[in-house]
């Protein structure tokens, strides 16, 4: 992937040090929690990413749809969430992501944030990927657990097809039994192959899935481990949830760094980014 291409594909509101060639990085809470902390996540942050000189998107979902049980937290409600989005958004002049999960919901999101992502789950919706490229906003798929990443070149072509070429692609593992995820690492030169930025979400990958107390499990103490591989193979993004306290997360605390850990990870991870480049991976 040539610098001049990320660049380009960085064409976002409020962006920065799209002149580092450092990766970019997602990051943020699971979901939108309550203002407080959706503010001093996205703060803490910008602050990290100004100090290390990587251009920085603050994602949150406004809506969980695709929790495991009746009683799991979803969000505060559709409109209370985007605006929260959009009040810190603009407090912290910062490029704004959220998820979607039905094609209704696309034109909506979009009048919020900049970033329209497809959860790995739903990366085979025609109707969800046309709706969210006809917005015009870049759209981020994630790809599904159950895909090789050869495949999703068909998630990008039906979104090219219904005229937007703003495509990034985010690698989140790939289901391994039942209750486990494994990262195939030769996906990520594969999709860089298609033209388009490619994503490692590193807190997502470490995922245990499937419990029986119908709450998801995770391994965070091998967030760094995955990260830095990522960047090895020559991921153009790090995605990453983080939270002021993951025991007390309302969604995906078993799998989000500590937002106190999270500049020595990306100081790690940017010493590694310029040695990988030396080798022109």
């Amino acid at each position: 992937m040539q610098h001049q291409k990320i660049e380009l594909m960085l064409n976002l509101p409020h962006i920065r040090h799209t002149d580092t060639d450092n990766f970019f990085l997602i990051a943020g809470t699971c979901v939108v929690e309550n203002e407080d902390i959706t503010y001093k996540t996205a703060h803490k942050l910008q602050q990290i990413t100004n100090r290390l000189g990587i251009p920085f998107i603050f994602k949150a979902s406004y809506r969980k749809a695709n929790r495991t049980r009746l009683d799991s937290y979803t969000g505060p409600g559709d409109e209370m969430a985007l605006q929260i989005l959009r009040k810190v958004g603009d407090q912290l002049h910062l490029p704004l992501l959220t998820d979607i999960h039905e094609s209704d919901e696309a034109a909506i999101a979009a009048e919020y944030v900049d970033v329209l992502q497809i959860p790995a789950f739903l990366c085979r919706q025609t109707d969800l990927l046309v709706a969210a490229a006809k917005t015009g906003k870049i759209v981020n798929v994630k790809k599904g657990q159950f895909l090789s990443p050869e495949a999703m070149k068909f998630a990008v072509n039906k979104i090219k097809e219904s005229g937007n070429d703003r495509i990034w692609l985010t690698e989140r593992g790939t289901s391994f039994g039942y209750t486990d995820l494994v990262v195939d690492y030769r996906g990520i030169p594969i999709m860089r192959e298609f033209g388009y930025p490619v994503v490692m979400d590193i807190t997502h990958s470490v995922q245990q899935p499937n419990q029986t107390s119908g709450v998801t499990g995770g391994r965070p103490d091998q967030i760094a481990t995955l990260a830095k591989a990522a960047i090895a193979t020559g991921a153009d993004g790090i995605f990453l949830e983080t939270h002021p306290n993951p025991k007390e997360a309302l969604s995906d605390g078993a799998n989000a760094i500590h937002l106190d850990h999270v500049e020595e990870l990306l100081h790690d991870l940017v010493t590694l980014r310029h040695a990988v480049r030396k080798l022109k991976i």
